[in-house]
């Protein structure tokens, strides 16, 4: 393993290892922070971390090696990945190869031998840092590194194709809206008996229309969603429509900002695959996982709270009054994670049979 380096916009450098795709140059992304101890493929796949150096705070990755049934989309996505120690020789039946030869095939850049702990505890106080892996840290121009923003990030994970999933005698019709879509979601959907049609960020309300759905789903996504504005002002045709809508993450973020809510970034974000949700009309508990930089910070008049997050109380769902929709910022999906909320989709479905 060469020497290799994390260089931070605050001018800090962690010294480690590279264990994956040789550095040429810089990998530059926002450093954040997973706290999930598995699930690493369906991280590293997750389109949601598009233009993100993630890093696990769990210290052994990669025990049960990788394998292709479990990514979360076609390829993976984060700028580059950082671990305390990858496992080299992995143990589990399914497995295909190890997580250095799978971020390899990918020309992903990999870092290890750190003190993540110490870069989690940075990331916390400070906030998103961003951050360069690299071979040469006197390489890294700092004014650039700072000025560094994950943008147009819905451009960088599009498919523009649409798809179809599921069975013809189906229970429900319901258009996917892909803004860098899990297919979890196009499993848990299929699984319930309903037909998917998957459509591209770029297709229109009318388009979506079109399709006759009897429900659409918003799906969870990479970046900044207030840069979507000609996507939030589609999704407000679409509630006005009256066709059931449920969002996920990125989803239910654009679909507050159209109905009037606001968005704001956190100071680190949510990621990981133990956060607790509290449900205000219960008062019910649950484990979660989450991916996610940005959160609802004053919700739309159409609407209420749902679901709040017990760390810090942050917005986690919200229920509309004069449509039948409903969002979620957690990971109904959840894969890999607590599967305790799976059932957001057996109430969409309930929505749609209305």
């Amino acid at each position: 393993m060469e020497t290799a380096y994390l260089v931070l916009a605050n001018g800090q450098i962690f010294t480690g290892r590279s264990f994956a795709s040789p550095i040429d140059g810089s990998a530059i992304g926002e450093v954040v922070f997973t706290t999930a101890m598995t699930g690493y493929v369906e991280t590293l796949t997750d389109p949601s971390y598009a233009g993100q150096i993630v890093l696990q705070t769990f210290p052994l990755i990669g025990n049960y090696g990788v394998m292709s049934d479990d990514q979360e989309s076609r390829r993976v996505h984060v700028r580059a990945y950082i671990v305390k120690d990858p496992c080299g020789q992995p143990s589990n039946f399914r497995s295909e190869g190890s997580l250095a030869e799978y971020l390899r095939a990918y020309n992903i850049p990999g870092l290890c031998g750190i003190d993540t702990r110490a870069l989690t505890r940075l990331i916390r106080e400070h906030g998103v840092l961003n951050g360069a892996i690299t071979n040469d840290p006197r390489s890294v121009n700092l004014d650039a590194l700072r000025g560094y923003e994950v943008r147009d990030a819905l451009k960088q994970v599009r498919e523009v194709k649409r798809r179809e999933y599921g069975v013809e005698e189906a229970l429900a019709r319901v258009v996917l809206w892909d803004f860098g879509l899990k297919n979890s979601q196009i499993m848990h959907l299929v699984n319930r008996g309903c037909s998917v049609i998957r459509v591209a960020s770029e297709a229109s309300a009318e388009q979506i229309l079109a399709e006759e759905p009897d429900g659409v789903l918003l799906s969870n996504g990479p970046g900044d969603p207030r840069e979507n504005t000609a996507l939030i002002a589609e999704i407000g045709k679409l509630a006005k429509s009256g066709v059931p809508i449920m969002g996920i993450c990125l989803g239910h973020q654009l679909l507050a900002l159209s109905q009037g809510g606001t968005v704001e970034k956190l100071k680190y974000g949510h990621r990981g695959a133990n956060h607790p949700v509290r449900d205000v009309i219960s008062g019910r508990a649950h484990i979660t996982s989450q991916n996610h930089g940005y959160a609802v910070a004053k919700l739309p008049a159409n609407s209420s709270l749902r679901y709040e997050n017990i760390n810090d109380g942050t917005v986690e769902g919200v229920d509309y009054t004069d449509f039948k929709g409903f969002s979620a910022q957690f990971h109904p999906e959840a894969s890999a994670g607590p599967e305790d909320t799976a059932w957001l989709f057996d109430r969409f479905i309930e929505l749609m049979s209305k």
